[in-house]
């Protein structure tokens, strides 16, 4: 049997892309199986091979699977899977709101609403969809999908606390005086980093001035950032590091610096940096948004969807300043980082697949 995974992008330090990763040993088990994309970055092609190389199909092909990652619309991709006679399992990380990009690259959200449209079209094909939230299993119902099972992402949040962090980052960290927030996550506009901004400059006004913080996480979107570079000059936010597309080591400077970590993100399928700021034992303040309660649990304060910049600050200042509080989102962090362990995750993946193996 075969079982190669598709992706329509791989590069380093991507969720899906580590994901394929990890998901390929287990398929591995049940036969042959490698990782394909449409585009590769260049220092993942040891691991991932291009689309181009992915082998012909076999006189015995409807013994194999394609086990597809469904992320965003890809011509070459649609007419790849029109044209391949395997089964196919989709992972479904959930797809972005193409209204959130109408306003600040048009194309993109095109490519979003082809990702949704593709989806759809999909589903009487499709023999098992791998939703990795509830929230995700939801979106699969609304465009016809039966067959599908809820399997948590195989994150294992503990490797960063193996890597060594950037010296030059730590050495510039440990000369901050006062409390860092951190966000974590692509600076997109669903993600509202903007909103991180808004609050963190009511928190430096009125209620915690000495505080700091970093938004981290890759910038897809040229006018995008020069929104939040506007935002930075217009509100004189000198204690802000727009840090974006970080490596790894300097991403676990951070980690090991913060405080409390902030997402106001509006939509998420699973939300991987929550599970890291819980692994480096980081109080979290997040919004009661799409599939973030789901994966939060109750490591953490929610806010309600609706919550103003004025309550947002106020519950950053309440985590910095509550010694009790913050030691209790941490222990509560804990234990839920356990109902994540990747043994977990990966035999809820394996007993998946036996359903259709």
């Amino acid at each position: 049997m075969r079982i190669h995974q598709l992706l329509v992008s791989a590069s380093p330090g991507d969720a899906i892309t580590n994901e394929a990763l990890e998901i390929k040993e287990i398929l591995a088990e049940f036969g042959e199986s490698e990782v394909y994309a449409r585009y590769v970055h260049p220092e993942v092609t040891d691991r991932v091979s291009s689309l181009e190389s992915f082998p012909e199909a076999r006189p015995e092909s409807q013994d194999d699977f394609i086990f597809f990652h469904g992320s965003i619309g890809e011509h070459d991709i649609e007419t790849f899977l029109e044209e391949r006679p395997e089964r196919l399992i989709q992972r479904y990380h959930n797809i972005s709101p193409p209204d959130s990009f109408k306003a600040h690259d048009p194309d993109f959200g095109r490519l979003l609403m082809k990702g949704r449209d593709h989806l759809a079209s999909l589903h009487k094909r499709t023999e098992l969809a791998l939703a990795a939230s509830s929230f995700n299993a939801e979106d699969l119902k609304r465009v016809g999908y039966s067959n599908i099972g809820v399997s948590p992402l195989i994150v294992d949040a503990g490797k960063l606390l193996r890597i060594e962090p950037h010296p030059p980052t730590v050495s510039h960290l440990e000369t901050l005086e006062g409390p860092l927030i951190l966000f974590v996550g692509q600076l997109l506009p669903h993600k509202r980093p903007d909103l991180v901004l808004s609050a963190f400059h009511v928190l430096m006004t009125y209620l915690q001035l000495d505080a700091h913080l970093v938004l981290a996480g890759a910038s897809r979107l040229p006018e995008y950032q020069e929104i939040l570079n506007s935002f930075l000059v217009e509100l004189n936010l000198h204690r802000v590091w727009l840090a974006a597309d970080v490596p790894t080591e300097e991403l676990v400077a951070f980690y090991r610096r913060a405080d409390l970590f902030v997402t106001l993100s509006e939509h998420e399928g699973f939300c991987v940096p929550l599970l890291e700021a819980m692994a480096f034992e980081i109080p979290i303040l997040a919004r009661a948004c799409a599939a973030i309660p789901e994966t939060l649990g109750d490591a953490g304060l929610l806010l309600p969807p609706s919550a103003d910049l004025l309550l947002t600050a106020e519950a950053m200042a309440e985590i910095l300043n509550n010694d009790e509080l913050a030691s209790s989102l941490v222990q509560r962090g804990n234990r839920r980082l356990k109902d994540f362990d990747p043994e977990i995750s990966k035999k809820i993946l394996r007993d998946h697949l036996l359903t259709v193996m």
